[in-house]
C-alpha cells in the first residue's frame, strides 16, 4: 500500500486537462474556445502516456483504496485512446467547447471506476462517470435532445440510488468497504441480505455498462444527443463498468456467498443472455442508423458479460480486457461514419460506396465486426470470450452467445447492402470524421490479425 500521488498521473492530467479547459472558457469565453479542445487533448495524450509507463511500475493499493493492476492500467490507455477521436468527431459536428471538457470529465469517471477497490469510490466513480454525460446528451438543445439527456438522467439517477443502497447494505453488513475485508464477513451474515445488496449494487454498474435492466436510455440518447455524443456515451462509459465488474469478481463476489445461497455467476449469466438476446431483437426493424447502433452496444454488452462470469477461468481477464478494446475502436469507427456522412436513416446510405469507397469499406469492416467476422478484433474478442466461459463452466451461454452473433449478422447485413448498390453522387463526407473512421477500420483488422500475440498461453 503506497501513498504517491505521482501514482495517479494518469487520473491527474485527465483532470488538469479538463479543469484547465474550463478556467480558458471562464477567463476569456470567446478567446479560450479554441484552446479547450487543444487543453483536453493534452491533457488525454498525457494519460495516455503515464498509463503506458505505469505498465512497467510495481502494481498495488493506492490510498487504500484504489487499485493499480493492469485492469486499471488497460482502460486508462483505452478511455485516452477512445476519447480523443470523440473530441475530433465533437469538433465535426459543431459541439460547443463545454463538451470537450465534459468528455475529460466522464474519461476520469470511467478510469476511476475501473482502478476502485473501496464501494465508496466506485459510488464517487459512477457520478463522476455519469453526471457530466447528462449534460452532454442534452448539447444540441433540441427536443430530442432535452428529451435523450431528461431519460439518460431519470434512469441514472434511479439506478444509481439502487447502488448506493445495495453499498449502504454490505457496508452495514460487512463492516467494511474496502473489497480485501468484504467477502469473508459477508459469509457471515443473513444470505437474503446479501443477495439483496448485491442486486441493487449491480443496477448502476448494469446502467453504465448499458445492459438489461440499465439499457433503456441507449436508443433515445443514441438517436436523440449529437452523434459525437452518442458515439462517446455508448463507448468510454463501459470501459470502466466491465472493469468495475470483473473487480468485483476477481477479489470479493466469489467469497461473498454460500454455496447454498444465490448464485451470482448465473444471476450475471441471465443478464447476459436477456441484453445480448433483447439488443439483437430489437434491432431487427430498426430504419434508423443511430438506433440501430444503440441496439447494438446492447448486444455488445452481452457478449461484454461473459469473461465476467468465466471468472475463475484463466482467460476470463485477457479476454475482457481485450475485447474492451475491440469494442472501442469498432463502435467509434461506426459512429465516425454517421458523422462524416450526416445521415440517419439506413436510405441515405444507398450508394455510398461510390460516393466514398474507402469510407463504405470503413463502415463494412465495422459493422462485419460486431457481426463477429474475421479477422476484425471483435471476432477475436468474442473467440476469446466464448472460450473462456466454456472453461468457466458455463457452455450452454458459450452457445447462446454463438447463435445470438448467428442472428445478428441479419440486421448489420440490412445497412451493409444499400451501401454497395448503385446510386447518384451525393455530399462529400466530413473530412476529420472520415480520418476518424478509416483509423478506427485499420485499427479493429490489425488487432484482429495480430491478436495472437497478445493472446496468453492456452488461449483459442
Amino acid at each position: 500500500m503506497r501513498d504517491d500521488p505521482l501514482d495517479l498521473l494518469p487520473e491527474l492530467f485527465l483532470l488538469g486537462g479538463a479543469v484547465l479547459g474550463l478556467l480558458a472558457l471562464t477567463v476569456s469565453p470567446r478567446g479560450g474556445a479554441r484552446w479547450v479542445v487543444w487543453l483536453c487533448a493534452l491533457g488525454l495524450a498525457g494519460c495516455l502516456v503515464s498509463a503506458v509507463v505505469a505498465v512497467f511500475s510495481p502494481g498495488g493499493t493506492v490510498f487504500g483504496s484504489y487499485v493499480l493492476d493492469p485492469p486499471t492500467n488497460v482502460v486508462r490507455g483505452v478511455a485516452a485512446l477512445a476519447t480523443l477521436p470523440c473530441l475530433v468527431l465533437a469538433g465535426a459536428g459543431g459541439l460547443r467547447p463545454e463538451a470537450h471538457v465534459l468528455m475529460s470529465l466522464t474519461a476520469l469517471g470511467t478510469v476511476t471506476l475501473a482502478g476502485a477497490g473501496d464501494l465508496l469510490v466506485l459510488v464517487a466513480a459512477y457520478l463522476l462517470a455519469s453526471v457530466p454525460g447528462y449534460a452532454l446528451a442534452g448539447l444540441s438543445r433540441d427536443a430530442s435532445g432535452t428529451e435523450a439527456a431528461l431519460k439518460y438522467y431519470l434512469v441514472g439517477a434511479f439506478l444509481g440510488v439502487l447502488t448506493l443502497t445495495g453499498v449502504t447494505l454490505l457496508y452495514g453488513l460487512a463492516g467494511t468497504s474496502a473489497y480485501p475485508g468484504l467477502g469473508g464477513e459477508l459469509r457471515a451474515v443473513p444470505q437474503a441480505a446479501v443477495v439483496c445488496a448485491l442486486v441493487a449494487l449491480f443496477a448502476g454498474v448494469m446502467f453504465k455498462a448499458g445492459a438489461v435492466p440499465g439499457h433503456f436510455w441507449v436508443p433515445d440518447v443514441a438517436e436523440g444527443a449529437p452523434a459525437a455524443v452518442a458515439a462517446f456515451v455508448t463507448t468510454v462509459p463501459k470501459l470502466g463498468a466491465f472493469a468495475a465488474l470483473l473487480r468485483m469478481a476477481e477479489e470479493f463476489l466469489p467469497s461473498s456467498a454460500t454455496p447454498s445461497a444465490a448464485d451470482w455467476r448465473l444471476l450475471l449469466a441471465v443478464v447476459s443472455v436477456a441484453t445480448m438476446t433483447l439488443g439483437n431483437l430489437a434491432a431487427f426493424r430498426q430504419t434508423n442508423v443511430r438506433r440501430l447502433l444503440a441496439y447494438s452496444t446492447i448486444s455488445q454488452a452481452g457478449y461484454l458479460l461473459l469473461p465476467v462470469v468465466a471468472v475463475p477461468a484463466p482467460l476470463a481477464r485477457p479476454a475482457l480486457l481485450f475485447y474492451l478494446g475491440a469494442y472501442a475502436v469498432t463502435n467509434l469507427g461506426a459512429f465516425a461514419v454517421v458523422v462524416a456522412t450526416g445521415r440517419d436513416t439506413l436510405d441515405g446510405y444507398t450508394g455510398l460506396s461510390g460516393r466514398s469507397p474507402a469510407l463504405a469499406c470503413a463502415l463494412a469492416v465495422c459493422l462485419l465486426g460486431f457481426a463477429g467476422t474475421p479477422p476484425t478484433a471483435v471476432f477475436l474478442g468474442k473467440v476469446m470470450a466464448f472460450t473462456a466461459v466454456w472453461q468457466g463452466g458455463y457452455a450452454w451461454l458459450a452457445v447462446v452467445a454463438a447463435l445470438n452473433t448467428v442472428v445478428s449478422l441479419f440486421y448489420y447485413l440490412r445497412w451493409i447492402v444499400p451501401v454497395f448498390r448503385p446510386a447518384p453522387g451525393g455530399a462529400v463526407p466530413v473530412r476529420s470524421a472520415a480520418l476518424t473512421a478509416y483509423a478506427a477500420a485499420t485499427a479493429s483488422l490489425v488487432l484482429g490479425v495480430a491478436g495472437g500475440v497478445v493472446l496468453p498461453p492456452g488461449g483459442p
